[in-house]
């Protein structure tokens, strides 16, 4: 009777000492193997993040050799679209490199983490690859194991567990983990015969490095040699204290299968109280601390919830603030992901037809079925179909499992799932430039009805095969409507842009875009040695087709006409109204003799091809003239350029419209230079006077110069020639952009700045 619970006590004490010390140490390396992923994670970012801002900078090496030179990457590749190295920076590390994205390798040593991006032109065009790489030396396995406090290894390949690259382990037990790494399967954790707790991480997508984690095990010393040593004392002395351990044994193992009883329903509050110290007293003390620590856990985890959702809701205000859709779309998904533990996921948005397309998606690859051309890049689900569509239709959001043979067409294969629609705020359509959002629903015209979902949020099989559940839906949803709010912002602020940059007749950009676009233009072919023509345009006797067939006749006329211009000019040309009749076309890289040709074809397209208009019997022949000027030889600004253009446009109506003329090159105008002192004259008392003359050194020819105490000249020289004008108010306009230009430091190009209106037909 008191040997037996004491060998029960001894077991039960074992058994839940190892039970313990497996459950922590497998709980560290979940920890460890987390924190890893993370801070690869973080380091695939900060690379792909670098690589991105030398591949978007125009000068790619010097931008690399910054970044290089701050820290940020230990080197970076620069290869074009046949593979060869364009640039490598100093110090680079030998290859192979692990590439972030790519698939795992199979064999081979990680000499270093890189992130490639693609590096194309403004234009678009694929150019090669920036690779930017970080070493993986012993430095920085030591730094992974210190940010996980578990020992670390790299080794040569994912295959097998034979090499070791790096190591913090040490040579007592390094044999004895790698051994017993080689003998697990997959993320499994295992343990060594020395007490060592090991597991297996990558390579994965994601993670590209094989790792090996291990901690030691913290089983006291001799806890087996400790509970034989009491269960033969036990033994011995179990005569004399049979009937005193008859009383205490009973008692405390009923109040101890009562607290795991409510400990197995959820009671983490229940504790054991330790009436002596022996064997029960001590397991009862093991069982209050395993409780306690157990209760902390939990408590833990539910502040990281509430934390979390704290976070989301302050990452909800953010995206309200953000206008780049994509950026929104895929903080969305990686938020979601990490929410919930989720495996992959997908943002789907509604589009004109009713019809879901997936704009962001993650951890999709291989969830196809096989043979099946679409991907998570051609996710479409028409709206009511399926899982997704179904909850756009309802705007309800689901969550449950789903058998391999329920998956529903043009969907990934999962588990588990849970879809949360973004609904619009206030329940109102939403309009974009693309058209209106497509309106969802069974309610009708039904006040109570769902309406207007802007897309679909849904994630898939998550980590622990568990289903997801109703916090997972609650917090979702939450986000989903800070979300919403986003998206609808970002529709709403792209709408107001192109409408405050482009004709709402023509669909071409008006007279405000080209103020900006005719300066950018010539920065840019002054900067690179490039011509920019500017072609100005004014339909012939306009005012006849309006005064002959009316406005709204004319009306059609024009948005024909842009319609004709936009298709005889290439997508890197630019088409304004500038007012009226009057259009403006930029060429960039284009010379005279392009744009004479655009000139002749644009003709053409009007001239031979008269415009048909509703509720008129013929068509209506209009002609076009044409101007054309040539940054730099017409003009050294956007402005002036444009002038040209301009008084070429009259000459064409001149000579007969129906045709273009090429401006005249301006000749060279006279220029002045300014003699600048040497040094400051200061006063003899050393206090500067405001006006007062300083008398500077003659300069070569005898010309004497006054100036003020600040430096500035009082009279222009005697040989000085004011610029002609051709009236008092262009004498006025062009005095105001003079002192423009001469208040601001390097002026000298680039298109004038401050609005200027768009010229009077003057009775063209």
């Amino acid at each position: 009777m008191v040997l037996g619970p004491v060998l029960l006590g001894a077991f039960f004490v074992a058994s839940t000492v190892a039970a313990v010390d497996r459950s922590r140490s497998t709980e560290r390396l979940a920890v460890a193997a987390s924190t890893v992923r993370t801070s690869v994670d973080a380091l695939c970012q900060q690379l792909r993040a670098t690589a991105d801002a030398v591949a978007l900078t125009g000068d790619p090496t010097r931008a690399a050799d910054q970044l290089v030179g701050r820290g940020v990457a230990a080197a970076v590749l620069i290869t074009d679209m046949t593979g060869q190295v364009t640039y490598a920076s100093s110090g680079a590390p030998s290859t192979p490199w692990r590439d972030c994205s790519g698939p795992p390798a199979s064999s081979g040593p990680a000499r270093a983490l890189a992130a490639r991006v693609d590096l194309r032109d403004r234009a678009g065009t694929l150019l090669g690859t920036v690779a930017a790489a970080q070493v993986v030396d012993p430095a920085f396995v030591a730094r992974l194991a210190a940010v996980t406090g578990v020992a670390v290894t790299l080794l040569d390949g994912g295959a097998s567990a034979a090499r070791v690259t790096h190591t913090t382990e040490s040579r007592e037990v390094r044999d004895a983990v790698l051994a017993a790494a080689s003998a697990t399967d997959g993320e499994r954790v295992t343990e060594t015969t020395e007490g060592r707790y090991v597991r297996r991480i990558g390579p994965s997508t994601g993670q590209p490095l094989p790792l090996v984690l291990s901690v030691p095990s913290e089983r006291p010393p001799g806890l087996h040699v400790t509970l034989a040593g009491v269960v033969v004392l036990a033994a011995l002395l179990a005569v004399l204290t049979a009937w005193r351990l008859a009383r205490v044994t009973t008692r405390p193992l009923v109040e101890l299968a009562g607290a795991v009883d409510r400990v197995a329903h959820g009671d983490l509050t229940a504790r054991v109280p330790v009436r002596s110290r022996d064997e029960l007293g001590r397991l009862a003390a093991a069982f209050n601390r395993m409780t306690r620590e157990t209760g902390s856990y939990v408590a833990a985890l539910t502040s990281s919830r509430d934390q979390l959702r704290g976070h989301l809701a302050v990452l909800g205000d953010t995206l309200a603030s953000t206008h780049d859709l994509q950026r929104i779309l895929r903080v969305i998904l990686h938020s979601s992901i990490a929410a919930t533990g989720a495996r992959a996921g997908a943002v789907l948005l509604v589009e004109a037809g009713g019809v879901l397309v997936a704009q962001c998606t993650e951890g999709l690859d291989g969830r196809w079925p096989e043979g099946d051309a679409d991907g998570p890049q051609t996710l479409r689900v028409p709206v009511g179909v399926g899982v997704v569509g179904a909850v756009a239709a309802t705007g309800e959001p689901q969550r449950g499992r789903v058998e391999p043979t329920e998956v529903p067409a043009g969907e990934p294969r999962c588990r588990t799932y849970v879809a949360v629609p973004f609904a619009t705020p206030g329940g109102g359509a939403t309009t974009t430039s693309g058209g209106p959002a497509a309106t969802v629903g069974s309610g009708g015209e039904d006040a109570g009805a769902p309406t207007a979902a802007l897309g679909v949020l849904a994630l898939y099989d998550r980590v622990g095969a568990d289903e997801f559940d109703d916090d997972d839906l609650v917090t979702l949803r939450t986000f989903a409507g800070h979300a919403a709010v986003a998206v609808d912002n970002v529709r709403v602020h792209e709408e107001a842009q192109r409408l405050s940059l482009t004709d709402p007749l023509t669909g071409l950009w008006n007279y405000r875009y080209l103020r900006e676009s005719i300066r950018r233009e010539v920065e840019r072919a002054s900067r690179f040695g490039r011509m920019l023509s500017v072609l100005a345009l004014d339909l012939d006797r306009f005012k006849d087709v309006n005064d002959t067939y009316g406005h709204a006749a004319g009306d059609t006329v024009l948005a024909e006409f842009s319609r004709r211009v936009r298709g005889e000019i290439r997508e890197v040309d630019l088409a304004f109204r500038q007012g009226g009749e009057e259009f403006v076309l930029l060429l960039p890289e284009t010379d005279a003799r392009g744009a004479a040709i655009v000139a002749e074809r644009l003709g053409a397209a009007v001239r031979e091809t008269p415009i048909a208009v509703e509720a008129y019997a013929g068509p209506i022949v209009v002609t076009v003239s044409v101007g054309i000027a040539v940054y730099p030889d017409h003009g050294s600004t956007g402005r002036e350029v444009l002038e040209a253009a301009d008084d070429a446009l009259y000459a064409a109506k001149a000579a007969g419209r129906d045709t273009y003329r090429v401006a005249e090159v301006c000749p060279d105008l006279p220029t002045q230079e300014i003699p600048v002192p040497a040094g400051a004259v200061t006063p003899a008392d050393g206090l500067p006077r405001a006006g007062r003359p300083v008398q500077v050194p003659r300069e070569p020819g005898g010309h004497a110069r006054s100036e003020s105490a600040a430096g500035v000249p009082e009279s222009p020289p005697a040989n000085a020639r004011p610029e002609p004008a051709d009236d008092p108010a262009d004498s006025a306009t062009d005095g105001a952009r003079a002192g423009s230009d001469a208040a601001r430091p390097g002026s000298g190009g680039g298109a004038s700045s401050g609005p200027h209106p768009p010229r009077q037909s003057r009775g063209r």
